[in-house]
């Protein structure tokens, strides 16, 4: 008889308990531990977000400093580890990169066999610091140049242009790259925080936990749909030929990627922000284009299919007029997810239950086994 609790893809259930994020997809509200995404957004940088996740509070000047000079430390990554990012084949993605290494860097933490809170805070601010030195180190290596070395005297958002692009950001690039960090910190239970959560409930480490959600997020449907989205603003090509284009892919049922959301039912309040940021830097860089267009395959999608742009949508633009490669998309995506990712272990370390769902068996009744030779 089937379950009348059963909810495909285990949409609205509730797993667990947390004091990390809340989201009313009725309204359009993101919350990070009680203050809306709008006024951190606004006021806020990602240092203190990430504080904010891990600790519950936005930290004291004192306490930022600290955080931040902790970060600043523990942006080189580890010799052997870079040695083993140059043996990776260069046609490697991006994504697979950063899983792989994610997991190699687990080996040379000092605190590896230390599971008290304590090693993995330090643990934490390791993998924050150390995910963008690898994502950039990558687009390098990749194409057979040394690396730029992380420096010790930069925002987070601006040490990771600046390994990315070999020199200082301008202040409104910084600026707008800061705020996209803060944007995708975090967003309760998504796929791959609730991959990173089950991992954790194992009590496996936090390195596991996170190789997990990198492994998630990968997907096209999850973090991989901010690419997907710029692929598609380029096929299309020019602004005169969206609407067609999409009209078209509609007509196709091909699925617009860059809309709707399991939660909202209205915009997503991160899409607003990353809106007026592709316009910026669309105006900044001479080219408006790709803003243009996106506005036109947002006006098309709302009209024929009632659904809003989702964080993913406007994100590709932005990055793309910021000079950004379309492949790296994704594992920005996760330098700012990696503060949720460990603020939801963390959580979970405190008051552990293995997630254990059910499936609901559909498969054939009890059959009687035939012996081999008489099938």
């Amino acid at each position: 008889m089937p379950n009348e609790t059963f909810r495909e893809g285990l949409e609205d259930v509730v797993a667990a308990e947390s004091q990390i994020c809340f989201i009313d997809g009725e309204k359009g509200r993101l919350i990070y531990r009680g203050y809306d995404i709008h006024d951190l957004a606004q006021n806020s940088s990602f240092e203190e977000v990430v504080y904010l996740l891990w600790h519950g509070r936005l930290p004291r000047k004192t306490e930022l400093a600290e955080l931040s000079a902790q970060l600043s430390r523990q942006r080189p990554l580890p010799e052997p580890v870079l040695a083993a990012m140059r043996n990776y084949p260069r046609s490697a993605s991006p994504m697979d990169v950063l899983r792989s290494t994610v997991s190699a860097l687990s080996m040379y933490d000092p605190d590896h066999a230390d599971h008290s809170r304590e090693a993995n805070l330090r643990k934490a601010v390791r993998l924050v610091a150390q995910l963008p030195t690898v994502v950039t180190s990558w687009e390098y290596l990749r194409q057979g140049r040394d690396p730029v070395a992380p420096r010790d005297d930069l925002s987070m958002a601006g040490n990771f242009l600046y390994m990315l692009f070999g020199k200082e950001p301008g202040s409104s690039h910084e600026r707008v790259f800061d705020t996209a960090l803060i944007l995708h910190a975090d967003h309760e239970l998504n796929a791959s925080t609730f991959s990173a959560r089950v991992t954790a409930a194992t009590l496996s480490d936090l390195y596991s936990a996170v190789t997990s959600a990198i492994g998630t997020l990968k997907g096209p449907l999850h973090g991989g749909a901010n690419e997907q989205v710029m692929k598609m603003l380029l096929e299309i090509g020019e602004v005169d030929r969206a609407e067609s284009w999409v009209k078209e892919a509609l007509a196709q049922k091909k699925k617009i990627m860059g809309f709707g959301h399991r939660v909202y039912r209205t915009e997503d309040p991160r899409a607003m922000h990353l809106r007026k940021m592709s316009e910026e830097m669309g105006r900044e860089a001479g080219e408006l284009k790709w803003f243009h267009m996106s506005q036109v395959v947002e006006r098309v999608v709302k009209e024929e299919k009632g659904l809003y742009p989702n964080v993913d949508f406007y994100s590709a633009s932005t990055y793309y007029s910021m000079g950004i490669p379309v492949d790296l998309y994704t594992p920005i995506f996760a330098v700012s997810r990696i503060a949720g990712w460990t603020a939801h272990v963390l959580e979970q370390y405190e008051n552990n239950r293995l997630i254990r769902p059910r499936a609901e068996y559909v498969g054939p009744e009890p059959l009687t086994y035939v012996p081999l030779d008489q099938r």
